[in-house]
């Protein structure tokens, strides 16, 4: 790729054509690792007939090794001037002619040696020998680059020289043009076709049903925690679920973030006898990311028994249980599930790499990360979540520090030592994976800090906290009416009532309970509650979008023709026991309309409890966990507390549009 040599080729060239009597055959002499045939021998022979020589090489538009050379070199009209080593064809005798007098060593250039048989006039007269300056036979890719796009046509793809507008039949990525080769060959000739989709896809796998559960591939799986990181023990969970033996599972887990710590030792001291091994980096090793990237790879690389290794990150959101299969089915060398962060174009592989070895966007990467396109796609580079095969450890990658790196970053190095050997890595979109999460303003000093995630990533806020019959609820007809123009309906799960109410008792500042309270305007409370006020844990634009994406929507059903922007002045978490404040006198609310959400359990938690509207003289004595009440503040909904007559009932309550 970067230095001279191929002389080889030459040598084995000239003894296999003096073994070769026909007078009238055409040789096709190409390089082959990095090169890909767009069409077949018929289009070939008849470009090749058509250029009325004998010998066609093929042309490049630098000059290489020797740049010495270039007034040597006859002009031409139209087209690349200099010749390409790398791709020509030609009759027999002619071919046999033009190698018969080579001497060289196999380190010595065949680039060269072509060059100075083409720029010798008489030579290159009766050899008559000629270039395809126009590429319409061989293209080279190097110093081409922004020449080549992609043609679709119907069923197939060609690679378009659109400088000379022609369809070269043979592509070769040759020199510092390999990834460009790689991302060409992902489509042509019919890898991928718009009329067929993927066609590569189902090829060479590796089936896993006829296999018992103990027969199945053992996989070292290697969890990376290098910052603080939302939905810990949801990742876990999830871990839990994936649908693969676990005894055929062994687990790495690096930690270097104290504040998961609990978390860890939870999940293991619960689950980690189900696995077949666990080894554990705690962060008061202080290993960093790439020795422990290192490490892990190398557990699997010394056991004989480890098939592959599954590298997980922590902030990947695997939804799909069934990706580790998926993954070992399409047995590849490197695979990766294609995940993405939500409504953003960030992805967990880069189409392309800048000059300096740095994320560039392919042509294809939008199409691919929002599945207009899906299949195996070869990329330069992949991160967070991917499937390597042990014996590409034990071999090509056997060299222990893959990951680190004095300048580039270990996910960085990692493909960049993969890249050197020569080893593909692919990343998969045909299923859905997941998702990876945002990490970025993930702060710590709260205790369920999740709860602040609705803005960073609302999808996974709303798995963890929302009910999971909200979605279903307007369609299903879910929502109650115990009393007039009251509506009740599930909110939350029985995780965000506890997190909400475990976080305000962690906080512990419940006021006094009397009607002077410095907290509100005015100073001055005419119903008093003991309660915790949301901006007192700075949750209250958290709150507010809460309340603008799932309770707004309700109220506009159930209210037609209101439209809420969720305002309030007022929302907090309430706490009734009997021997501090077990009930509330009949009052009005300082709002539009009330949201009340039951935070524990009645019958479990506590006892009595409810909400009485005396006008209708209409009562809801059971408040099941998470459900909320929404009604009317002001003027028609005069209500009361009902007396708590045992343990602590705990709810949410906002005074919405006051």
């Amino acid at each position: 790729m970067s230095a001279p040599g191929g002389g080889q080729k030459v040598r084995l060239l000239k003894a296999a054509v003096a073994e070769m009597k026909s007078k009238d055959q055409v040789i096709l002499f190409i390089d082959s690792y990095d090169v890909v045939f767009a069409s077949g021998p018929k289009e070939l022979l008849r470009k090749f007939q058509q250029a009325k020589h004998k010998v066609v090489f093929s042309s490049e538009s630098l000059i290489w090794p020797d740049r010495h050379l270039e007034d040597k070199y006859p002009h031409v009209r139209e087209g690349n001037r200099f010749l390409g080593s790398g791709g020509f064809m030609g009759y027999i005798p002619n071919i046999r002619e033009m190698v018969a007098n080579w001497t060289g060593a196999d380190s010595d250039s065949d680039q060269l040696f072509f060059t100075k048989v083409y720029i010798d006039p008489a030579r290159r007269k009766a050899l008559n020998i000629t270039l395809d300056t126009k590429c319409r036979l061989f293209q080279n890719l190097h110093g081409a680059l922004d020449e080549v796009v992609l043609k679709f046509e119907d069923g197939r793809v060609r690679a378009r020289n659109v400088q000379y507008d022609t369809l070269p039949v043979i592509l070769h990525g040759n020199g510092p043009t390999k990834l460009q080769m790689n991302y060409l060959g992902n489509y042509v000739p019919n890898s991928w076709t718009f009329e067929t989709g993927c066609t590569v896809c189902l090829e060479n796998l590796r089936s896993l049903s006829s296999l018992k559960e103990s027969e199945y591939p053992l996989v070292v799986i290697g969890i990376f925690i290098q910052q603080p990181t939302p939905f810990v023990s949801v990742f876990f969970e999830r871990l839990l679920k994936l649908q693969y033996p676990k005894n055929r599972l062994k687990l790495f887990i690096s930690n270097q973030e104290p504040h998961h710590e609990q978390q860890v030792s939870s999940f293991l001291q619960n689950h980690g006898s189900l696995y077949l091994d666990v080894k554990s980096i705690r962060p008061e090793e202080e290993m960093d990311g790439a020795d422990a990237r290192d490490m892990a790879f190398d557990m699997c690389r010394k056991d004989k028994e480890c098939d592959y290794f599954f590298n997980l990150d922590i902030e990947v959101v695997l939804k799909n249980e069934n990706t580790l299969k998926i993954l070992i089915k399409q047995n590849l060398p490197i695979v990766a599930p294609m995940i993405t962060r939500v409504g953003r174009l960030w992805s967990n592989f880069w189409g392309a790499l800048s000059a300096d070895g740095y994320y560039a966007r392919s042509e294809d990467y939008v199409d691919i990360v929002q599945g207009r396109r899906v299949g195996l796609w070869n990329v330069p580079y992949i991160s967070s979540v991917y499937l390597v095969k042990a014996s590409l450890l034990q071999a090509e990658l056997k060299d222990y520090q893959l990951f680190t790196s004095e300048s580039l970053d270990p996910d960085m190095a990692f493909c960049h030592n993969v890249r050197s050997k020569g080893v593909f890595m692919y990343v998969n979109n045909l299923h859905t994976f997941g998702r990876i999460l945002s990490t970025e303003k993930y702060r710590t000093e709260h205790l369920h800090n999740d709860l602040w995630q609705i803005f960073e990533n609302p999808l996974d806020w709303q798995e963890r906290y929302i009910h999971e019959n909200y979605t279903r609820m307007i369609k299903d007809k879910l929502i109650e009416n115990p009393c007039p123009d009251v509506y009740w309906f599930p909110l939350f799960n029985d995780v965000a009532c506890d997190h909400l109410v475990e976080e305000m008792e962690h906080f512990g500042k419940w006021s006094g309970g009397g009607n002077m309270d410095t907290r509100i305007q005015g100073g001055y409370e005419n119903v008093p509650t003991i309660d915790i006020h949301m901006n007192q844990v700075n949750y209250e634009k958290e709150w507010q979008k809460f309340l603008l994406e799932f309770v707004a929507p309700i109220t506009e059903k159930m209210f037609p023709g209101y439209y809420t922007k969720a305002q309030f002045d007022l929302a907090f978490v309430v706490r009734y026991k009997p021997d501090e404040q077990p009930s509330l006198r009949p009052h009005h609310d300082a709002s539009t309309f009330t949201i009340n959400i039951a935070l524990n359990q009645v019958g479990i938690d506590y006892q009595g409890g409810g909400c009485r509207f005396l006008r209708y003289d209409c009562s809801i004595q059971a408040p099941r966990k998470g459900w909320a009440l929404m009604h009317p503040g002001r003027l028609t909904h005069y209500h009361e507390g009902l007396p708590t007559t045992a343990g602590v009932r705990y709810i949410a309550v906002s005074f919405v549009d006051p």
